[in-house]
């Protein structure tokens, strides 16, 4: 099983997407194991949407397509329709 996630730093204002097969370590990692990346400078990360796959294949086509304007915007919505962040 994978899992396609968005975490969402808010002191920065910044999402992360991505897609691991263990969710709990992957979030361990880019919040204290991690040194050096994207996800270090923004930090503290919390999950905030997740989907679930079978295979690495559907979860990676998911990844891209979230990470497309149009996926980040469903992104934003969601996360907007949640409270997590204010409008700007």
């Amino acid at each position: 099983m994978y899992t396609v996630y968005v975490l969402y730093s808010k002191s920065a204002d910044k999402l992360y997407i991505g897609f691991t097969s263990n969710l709990e370590q992957r979030l361990i990692s880019h919040n204290f194991l991690a040194k050096k990346g994207y996800t270090v400078k923004y930090k503290p990360w919390k999950i905030i949407y997740t989907e679930e796959y079978k295979s690495k294949q559907e979860a990676m086509k998911r990844e891209k397509g979230l990470k497309s304007s149009r996926g980040r915007a469903f992104i934003r919505e969601n996360i907007l329709k949640a409270g997590f962040i204010s409008v700007s």
